[in-house]
């Protein structure tokens, strides 16, 4: 279904075994890591792929079938190992290019749009960046910048770290106020961090998708308001502006170890915002809107999953 028809491109979610129709994604943690390394964290690596491999069948277990990576280059995205983990487990895996904050590299590099486009060219689905807390800094601009540009060649999405959950609005008056994204190709992260259920309604209205993840931290309070924020979304229309994922970035948080892990999502989440506000909205959280959050009109298709190698 993807490819370039008299009508232009047709809009597909692009995994790690090629482009797949938005519809067949189906129940989808949004934001999530298999693998992740960085200085920041020092003994705290994601970084084995029989652990990577167990996580991933524990959630499809449970009827996942689609994961998104935010890990971004130079973090130990382990890309080689994302298609056989996919195959394997049956699990639809998007992959991302992209830069996290400047504290997580030693050297950033040169020409980060042309990198971008050239990942997401070979299979990356997403553009991952970061702001700083409460502002951003000339990182997250110079980044952000090349997001864009990238994001205009390719038509890929664009997630974004928001520290602590905050500076949403600016990040969106850079991204589509200064750069022109459409703010419906920005997915907001971390917003549970920063339960001003007023600020996610401004960003809401803006037109950006709002993504609240993270239960795998055990240091973060804010999981105690994820129902008011999302009823609060949800009772002044925004249902389908909203995503969920579990953001596991430490071994020590697997469902395999000590912590929920990405199962936690379907065994505690989905049936807990089903009871509170509705099944339809339970499925248009994993579901739809991951479906259209994550599909992009590629400019250049990659072969469906049924053809790839």
């Amino acid at each position: 279904m993807t490819g370039d028809t008299a009508r232009g491109p047709v809009a597909a979610v692009r995994t790690v075994l090629g482009d797949v129709p938005p519809g067949s994604l189906g129940v989808c943690d949004s934001h999530d890591h298999l693998f992740l390394t960085t200085p920041a964290l020092p003994g705290q690596e994601l970084d084995d792929p029989r652990a990577a491999r167990a996580e991933l069948a524990a959630f499809a277990a449970h009827g996942g079938r689609a994961i998104v990576q935010w890990t971004p280059w130079g973090m130990g995205r382990r890309l080689g190992d994302l298609p056989a983990l996919s195959r394997d487990c049956g699990v639809h895996i998007v992959a991302a290019t992209g830069l996290h904050q400047a504290r997580h590299y030693r050297h950033v590099p040169d020409g980060l749009a042309e990198l971008f486009v050239a990942e997401l060219t070979a299979g990356a689905g997403l553009i991952k960046v970061a702001g700083a807390f409460h502002h951003l800094d000339d990182h997250a601009r110079h980044v952000m910048t090349a997001a864009a540009r990238a994001h205009h060649a390719t038509g890929a999405p664009i997630g974004v770290h928001l520290e602590g959950g905050t500076a949403a609005l600016e990040t969106l008056d850079h991204l589509c106020g200064a750069h022109g994204v459409a703010p419906e190709r920005v997915v907001l992260g971390h917003l549970h961090r920063f339960p001003d259920t007023r600020l996610h309604l401004q960003a809401a209205q803006a037109g950006a998708y709002l993504a609240f993840d993270g239960p795998s931290r055990a240091h973060h309070a804010a999981d105690a308001h994820l129902i008011d924020c999302l009823a609060a979304l949800a009772g002044a229309g925004h249902t389908d502006q909203i995503l969920l994922g579990g953001d596991t970035v430490t071994a020590a948080a697997r469902s395999t170890a000590d912590g929920p892990g990405m199962p936690y999502l379907l065994t505690t989440l989905r049936p807990r915002v089903a009871y509170e506000l509705g099944d339809d909205t339970a499925e248009a959280i994993f579901v739809r809107n991951p479906a259209r959050a994550f599909a992009a009109p590629w400019p250049r298709p990659r072969p469906t999953t049924s053809d790839a190698a």
